[in-house]
């Protein structure tokens, strides 16, 4: 088998067992299509031939005029692909495997201190459709920590508004509980009757998505970062403010309020702690201060 027809089969591999998303699909046959082309360059090869000299020929090609993290990507992309096709057999060790990845700078992510967050949700003022979708938008972001493609993935089913929780689907297809709470529950009630009454009008009252847009379907992941880019700026904050910082705040605040990091790491649905470590570098003059003002050696620790 040819390796355009391998690279079919592991896409179709990581389509149904992996359910990764299209976005991420598609990034995976780009890269991996480039490759093909770097290595046949119209010779009759087999990849069962390729070393680890090809792959970091191809690496090193493709990090002219690319940032890092692309050449980053595509490294992965080669890694999961040679793995897949060791246990196929087509090739005997995995020649992506010791190829250095580039380091990459990890930018701590921006995120809002409480007033800034109320303020945000506070602004999203109004008694038509559109506002109190995106009142509960955000309240949900904040309340649930939950990431852009999980809350553009729910479904109503998903709501359970008495215990005030909320079925998550993450990464991997994995499910956790999101928790609502009053802030949240009440721009729900408030946004819930409003839905119901659109998708009814537009001829669409089997919508599963519990956030729709104006013509009564889901509400796309664009759409949803384009609510709180504009809610951010009409409330005066940075113009960077992403969904993904409003999940960064969710986390910041429960550690500052003394949440247990494991506690945190379930509520985000991270599948390793470490991911979850990366938030307590976030606030480090609040760490410092808190320990200034309660560690008994602590005092003058900043001079």
């Amino acid at each position: 088998m040819g390796g355009w027809e391998l690279l079919e089969d592991f896409l179709q591999y990581l389509r149904v067992e992996r359910q990764m998303s299209a976005h991420t699909l598609r990034n995976y046959r780009l890269d991996l299509a480039q490759f093909l082309d770097f290595y046949y360059g119209g010779e009759d090869r087999s990849l069962g031939d390729a070393t680890y000299k090809d792959v970091r020929a191809f690496l090193a090609l493709a990090l002219k005029g690319r940032s890092k993290t692309t050449v980053a990507r595509k490294l992965s992309a080669l890694r999961s692909f040679f793995k897949f096709l060791q246990r196929r057999g087509v090739v005997t060790q995995n020649p992506a495997r010791l190829a250095p990845s580039p380091k990459l700078e990890k930018p701590l992510p921006h995120f809002l201190s409480v007033d800034e967050v109320f303020h945000l949700v506070s602004e999203a003022q109004g008694d038509g459709f559109g506002p109190r979708r995106d009142r509960a938008i955000l309240e949900v972001f904040y309340s649930g920590g939950l990431r852009l493609s999980e809350l553009a993935g729910l479904d109503l089913k998903d709501l359970d508004f008495n215990e005030g929780v909320l079925r998550v689907w993450g990464k991997g297809a994995k499910e956790r509980l999101a928790f609502l709470g009053d802030p949240a529950r009440k721009a729900l009630a408030g946004y819930l009757p409003l839905r119901r009454q659109l998708v009814e009008k537009k001829g669409r009252p089997e919508e599963a998505a519990l956030f729709v847009n104006p013509a009564g379907a889901r509400l796309s992941t664009r759409g949803v970062a384009r609510i709180v880019d504009k809610w951010a700026r009409l409330a005066g904050l940075s113009p960077g403010l992403t969904p993904h910082g409003l999940r960064h705040s969710f986390a910041t605040h429960l550690l500052e309020g003394k949440a247990d990091l494991r506690t945190v790491q379930e509520l985000l649905g991270h599948a390793s702690i470490s991911s979850t470590q990366r938030y307590l570098h976030l606030n480090l003059d609040y760490l410092m201060e808190e320990y200034d003002k309660t560690h008994p050696r602590g005092k003058g620790l900043k001079g």
